[in-house]
């Protein structure tokens, strides 16, 4: 148990010589804190505590001991130490700090908040300075995030990770050791703790092109593991589980992550089993569970049995992440970790089935150290609240692989929360530059083949080009036709990112956003929710127009995005009008749009009806059908008929997407005559008839545009570099 008692006298400890030799100098301080004497004689005794700490630091001849938060009431207090090993001026102070040794004494809880001033380089020898600031520390903390905000993805890589670790993985005589990474920065308001737990190089520096962008959601603090320090299993589990219930005791309501990177992973869990009444979230990244069924025991085993002279030459026969591990850990410190592994993989398995706490399994396809694939599938069978998504990685330490960003993954799973459940709306992110590039980058192919044209309608009624006829103040509902397969969704949500930094909140089937798939997460439904895209369902409708949010809705659904041959630009609405009076409800504007093109990208081959011929095809469609949830099947007509499937269609020379948004409807003030279901009524067919006239316009005008065809297209592009979505167009 932690102790919340400072030490009542320090003569008592003075009086036991061997208590007096093991007890820490923050205990000292913490006792002279509560004396009752002048300021000045405070501030005396601590320059001369001061002065005796340095000099036993200096002279490397002290009792090691974790220091999580040190206080001096108007002094500095100054270490050696690398830059990458301090606390981070940006972390959140607490109304309660600990001091502790991981060397068995009762820690002690100090009532101060704590300030790190911010590091320079990694060549400078940097000192560390604590000093009294006060509870309420930091008044500029931001509450939200901005649209397209710098998440740092991508300004660091793997090649950093090593270059530093040869440098903070020289012994320093200490214990393991939380720290705060300096670039993580100032996080939200109420931003929920992360505690990173490293894998075999306990360096703690696995976040390295993480940091920037979790340091702004989350209060980031890593495991240093120093090279020479042989801390037991239990001591090390212990060790953590204080740090946990310290911050569950501050923040009950708040969930604590847990980011077990291979070893790190087996510590997460076993601290997860000891502690199922903490809200912890889990993410085991190549969990080392499944140590005894890789080659890593007979590497321990020939490691121990052969000279020192075979240590490199052994490495290299084995794997390219031990060959990077030999960097960094002498020989002597790989066999303690490797067996520190052994017995932290077997203690795991041992408690897997009491861990209650919420678990997302991060893998590798390509783990070239463990069978991180199969362990994954077997985690997800046992643990009993737990979510996998697989990552192309080609190693073991996928985190430093700069092709997947742990915080985008950690939103599309929908895993960040800031209180015990995770809300639809108030706990989304914006996404990030990084996030945007990389798929406008992805899609650039796409976006190429169909340079979209995007017009709108101004209050006048007149048509231009772009979005600037879009309403600038929320809540907005847009309403309009889908594209076969939804062709035309991530085009629109990358759009306004670009030209209004909007993000639009689509409302797609949830089937498409389905995250307890037992065979992984798909990285489409993970892009979708991290771009805005949530369950349709009336709840979502509600948050969204309370936040005033700009809604996207596709009232065909289903039956629309995977409609038939013949049934191009063909709407297929539903006779009730779902969404106008909760619009009105909240004062929405309504923007009716439409767009075409699918006809010009792609020729339909098989449709439903085709594959309904098929005896085979037609039994699995059915069965498949039967296990998903389908939307309206308590309507009539076309629209209840939404049974999920994947046409048939070949490629097109590629022409282009045209997008129409109308005139805004404006519904503020109507809200007790749109609660007339004939007022409603009369609505719902007015912005649906606005829609057919958008497509209408959209096909005609289509015809008088001289750069609609993909050839002419590109030589426009080639001699003007001009961008795809600026080609120019019909005269609207």
């Amino acid at each position: 148990m932690l102790s919340t008692q400072l030490p009542s006298e320090p003569t008592a400890n003075f009086r036991d010589p061997q208590r007096a030799k093991r007890m820490h100098s923050m205990e000292v301080v913490a006792w002279l804190l509560r004396m009752e004497m002048p300021i000045y004689g405070k501030l005396y005794i601590l320059l001369l505590c001061n002065c005796i700490i340095c000099f036993r630091v200096l002279n490397s001849n002290f009792e090691p001991f974790v220091v999580e938060a040190m206080i001096l009431t108007a002094n500095s207090f100054w270490v050696p130490l690398p830059p990458h090993l301090a606390l981070n001026a940006g972390c959140k102070s607490r109304s309660q700090v600990l001091v502790r040794s991981i060397s068995g004494e009762d820690p002690v809880v100090l009532s101060e908040s704590f300030r790190v001033d911010k590091l320079a380089s990694v060549d400078e020898r940097t000192r560390l300075s604590y000093e009294v600031v006060g509870k309420k520390r930091r008044e500029d903390v931001s509450e939200k995030l901005e649209v397209l905000w710098d998440d740092g993805f991508g300004s660091e890589s793997g090649k950093d990770f090593f270059k530093l670790a040869t440098d903070i993985i020289k012994p320093d005589g200490g214990p393991p050791r939380w720290f705060c990474p300096i670039s993580c920065g100032t996080p939200l308001k109420d931003s929920p703790v992360l505690l990173y737990l490293p894998g075999l190089d306990g360096t703690g520096l696995g976040l390295i092109l993480h940091e920037k962008a979790l340091g702004k959601v989350f209060e980031v603090r890593a495991l240093h593991i120093p090279v020479q320090d042989r801390t037991p299993l239990e001591d090390l589990i212990k060790f953590v589980e204080e740090s946990v219930r310290l911050e569950h005791a501050s923040s009950p309501k708040k969930p604590i992550y847990l980011v077990g990177d291979s070893f790190g992973g087996c510590l997460a869990l076993a601290v997860a089993a000891h502690n199922p009444t903490i809200d912890l979230v889990i993410i085991l990244v190549n969990p080392a569970t499944s140590f005894e069924k890789s080659r890593l025991p007979t590497f321990l085993f020939l490691l121990e049995a052969l000279p020192n002279l075979f240590y490199g030459a052994l490495s290299s026969i084995f794997l390219s992440t031990i060959r990077g591990l030999v960097d960094i850990l002498p020989k002597d410190a790989l066999i303690w970790r490797l067996k520190l592994l052994k017995s932290a993989a077997s203690f795991a398995n041992s408690h897997l089935h009491s861990i209650t706490a919420e678990v997302l399994v991060l893998a590798s396809y390509k783990d070239k150290l463990l069978p991180s694939e199969d362990e994954a599938l077997r985690l997800t069978q046992l643990l009993k609240n737990c979510s996998l998504h697989f990552l192309k990685g080609k190693g073991h330490m996928i985190l430093l692989e700069n092709d997947r960003n742990l915080l985008t993954i950690i939103k599309g799973s929908s895993k960040y929360r800031r209180t015990s459940y995770h809300d639809e709306v108030k706990d989304h992110l914006p996404p990030s530059m990084s996030e945007y590039k990389k798929e406008t980058k992805g899609h650039w192919l796409y976006h190429l083949a169909t340079s979209p044209v995007m017009l709108s309608t101004m209050e006048d009624e007149k048509i231009v080009t772009g979005l600037n006829g879009i309403p600038k103040e929320g809540p907005v509902l847009f309403v309009g036709n889908h594209m076969l397969m939804g062709l035309d969704l991530f085009i629109l949500l990358l759009q306004f990112l670009k030209e209004k930094k909007i993000i639009l909140r689509g409302l797609g089937h949830p089937e498409g956003l389905k995250l307890d798939i037992q065979s992984g997460i798909p990285y489409i439904s993970i892009i979708l929710r991290v771009f805005g895209m949530l369950p349709v369902t009336p709840i979502n409708f509600f948050k969204l127009f309370s936040t005033k949010s700009y809604v996207l809705l596709y009232p065909g659904g289903a039956r629309e995005a995977l409609h038939r041959k013949g049934e191009v630009h063909k709407l297929f609405w539903p006779e009730q009008q779902e969404f106008v009076r909760m619009a009105a409800k909240f004062g929405a504007t309504i923007v009716p749009f439409g767009c075409v093109g699918e006809d010009d990208v792609s020729e339909m081959i098989l449709d439903y009806n085709d594959w309904k011929k098929n005896a085979a095809v037609s039994d699995y469609l059915e069965e498949n059908n039967e296990k998903l949830l389908l939307l309206r099947q308590d309507k009539e007509g076309e629209v209840a008929n939404q049974q999920l499937h994947l046409p048939l269609v070949i490629p097109k020379i590629p022409g282009r997407f045209y997008y129409l948004f109308g005139k805004p409807i404006k519904t503020k003030g109507l809200e007790k005559i749109l609660n007339d279901k004939e007022n409603a009524n009369a609505l719902y067919l007015q912005i649906k008839n606005e829609v057919e006239k958008n497509i209408a316009y959209l096909i005609k005008k289509r015809e008088e545009d001289p750069y609609r065809g993909f050839v002419k297209r590109i030589v426009y592009q080639a001699k003007t570099q001009t961008p795809y979505d600026q080609v120019p167009t019909f005269e609207p």
